[in-house]
């Protein structure tokens, strides 16, 4: 008799983290945090999108509905000039940050925490990717600030959406820039002595 697939969540309301472990094979619930990322710092970007994946995680892996399962808790930040940017707050906000970023380069942190509630391990870390900026024309800016995209997303942009022509390339893995690296997945599973096959759906 094999044995029964474990049960996979994600602490993230993100549809592209979904939709990237989805490709990956894999088939989590999803289960909103709901923590109040305003309300958290770190000394620093990388430590601050660590900390924020680490309370997703862990408000998540303390519902009933969680028992048993492993749950993922991801956070992306911008990092520019040594400032965390997540989601901005609103459209004159996205603007302001796209003339910052234009023709400039930032890296982009995303923190993992993976808690297995059957066990209470957890495993966790940050992964970087650098990413080159284009330099869009302030019509073009205004233009995507009008399409809504960025007001949802960490650092004003994404690689998998409107933004994509002003991304002059990146250094490291693309899908850590779309919210959560695959590769750092499988290393912080096998930590938990999971193999990311097993967790195909």
């Amino acid at each position: 008799m094999t044995e029964q697939r474990r049960r996979l969540v994600l602490g993230s309301a993100s549809p592209a983290r979904l939709g990237l472990l989805r490709q990956a094979g894999l088939a989590p619930e999803v289960i909103v945090s709901g923590v109040d990322e305003d309300a958290l710092s770190a000394p620093t970007p990388g430590e601050l999108a660590l900390v924020l994946a680490t309370a997703k995680a862990d408000v998540v892996a303390a519902l009933p509905e969680a028992a048993g399962a492993l749950v993922i808790g991801c956070d992306s930040v911008l990092e520019l000039d040594g400032q965390a940017l997540g989601k901005p707050d609103d459209a004159e906000d996205a603007t302001a940050r796209w003339k910052a970023m234009r023709g400039r380069s930032g890296v982009l942190r995303t923190g993992h925490c993976v808690i297995d509630t059957a066990s209470g391990r957890r495993a966790s870390a940050t992964a970087s990717t650098v990413v080159h900026f284009a330099e869009p024309s302030d019509a073009e800016i205004a233009a995507y600030v009008a399409s809504g995209e960025p007001l949802y997303v960490a650092g004003a942009f994404t690689l998998d959406g409107r933004s994509a022509p002003f991304v002059r390339g990146i250094e490291g893995d693309p899908g850590n820039v779309i919210g959560l690296s695959l590769p750092l997945l499988r290393n912080l599973l096998a930590e938990l002595d999971v193999a990311i096959t097993d967790l195909w759906a």
